[in-house]
């Protein structure tokens, strides 16, 4: 039996969004954009879904933009931002070109901020404590009059913790209420209720809550006129340029009310399954769970192990059918461990010892067990191959206890 139990990589594509995409395959090929009758079939298709993911948002369908996914919804947050930002005013005194992002976000916004800074922007990266949280006085603090927006996810992709985003976009305002907040929100939508409170963009990504790939959505308060970022035919109301994905949009707002539906009672569920393996992979010594203890994601865990790397140890899973993935950048051709694990404090040859388990669908107790059953086994029989194990072993307390 195969567990999978990468999640938070992409999840198994729901029933209902596969029902609410066929139509729009087959038969319902029209081009949303004309003005025959099935495009205006594509059309309505297009706005039903727009309506309904707004609805399960708690937003204006008017403030949803669909977009190719989290990445392009991200790059278009910061750049669409501080393009806005830089053209304000007639003096550059004036002019609202600093960013503020933290050191534990997606390469989509860290690399896109980064860019941005080399084209002459500020840029500023706030710290966050070891379970992996932003302080809203140390955001707030970073915050002056030339501050043009601050990024914070909600929840992290990689050890899961939850951000205190309505706090933390809260003190930002109260210390320029001219600065715009964003979320990407690409691993928290769909599973956990979304803060909109504060934010003016809010990132959003449909294969991460069963929805297909190649579509996403930015969320765009009413009001902010951020600049369009695809330039052509003028879709998404001229903001978003490019043939709309119709059958994507569908199951995106399909597995988005899907998700919102059954949300608290999995999130209970699979708080359980999680906490359940959380207790069996510490019973592994030299263990240590990242993250914060509490405020994380219902089915995310993660977890580093001394003398043991990650990329091999999630092989060794692999082998033994369970899928789960590392916190180490190795797979993406970097001997860098994780720059999460770094910003929480942990060292080099620890971070590299990192494993995440992200769960949903319909996974068990039954599966949970096996799955803290086959890496302790696999922890183990790396660990017989490491040299530096046996001097490890001796030590009368372990790692992180």
């Amino acid at each position: 039996m195969h567990i999978y139990a990468d999640y938070a990589a992409t999840a198994p594509l729901r029933r209902e969004a596969l029902e609410a995409m066929t139509p729009w395959l087959t038969d319902g090929y029209g081009n949303a954009s004309s003005i025959y009758r099935v495009a205006r079939e594509a059309k309505r298709a297009l706005e039903d879904a727009r309506r309904s993911a707004a609805a399960s948002l708690g937003v204006l369908p008017e403030e949803v933009y669909f977009t190719s996914g989290g990445t392009e919804s991200d790059n278009w947050a910061l750049k669409g931002a501080l393009e806005l930002g830089a053209r304000q005013g007639d003096e550059p005194r004036e002019r609202r070109r600093h960013l503020v992002t933290t050191a534990i976000e997606h390469p989509a916004i860290l690399q896109t901020a980064q860019w941005l800074e080399r084209q002459g922007m500020d840029l500023t990266i706030l710290p966050v404590d070891e379970a992996g949280l932003v302080s809203p006085e140390r955001a707030a603090a970073a915050v002056g009059g030339d501050t043009q927006l601050v990024s914070v996810m909600h929840a992290n992709n990689e050890i899961g913790t939850i951000q205190p985003i309505e706090d933390i976009f809260r003190a930002v305002k109260a210390k320029n209420p001219q600065t715009l907040c964003h979320t990407d929100a690409v691993q928290s939508a769909g599973h956990i209720p979304v803060p909109w409170e504060g934010a003016d963009l809010m990132s959003l990504s449909a294969h991460k809550m069963g929805g297909p790939k190649g579509i996403g959505a930015l969320v765009v308060r009413r009001g902010v006129r951020l600049p369009a970022f695809m330039h052509g035919g003028g879709h998404e109301r001229g903001r978003r340029s490019g043939t709309e994905n119709v059958a994507g949009a569908a199951g995106f707002a399909a597995a988005l009310a899907t998700g919102a539906a059954e949300m608290e009672r999995e999130a209970a569920r699979l708080s359980a399954l999680r906490d359940r393996l959380i207790a069996a992979l510490l019973r592994i010594p030299y263990s240590r769970l990242t993250g914060h203890p509490v405020r994380r994601l219902p089915g995310s865990v993660s977890v580093v192990f001394e003398c043991v790397e990650g990329e091999s140890l999630v092989l060794g899973l692999d082998m033994n059918g369970v899928s789960a993935s590392s916190g180490s950048a190795c797979s993406s051709g970097s001997l860098d461990p994780s720059h999460v694990l770094l910003a929480i404090g942990l060292p080099h040859e620890i971070a590299h010892g990192s494993v995440r388990f992200t769960l949903g669908g319909d996974i068990s107790e039954t599966a949970v067990d096996r799955i803290a059953d086959i890496t302790a086994r696999v922890v183990a029989e790396r660990r017989a191959m490491s040299p530096v194990w046996d001097e490890k072993a001796q030590r009368p307390i372990p790692f992180g206890t």
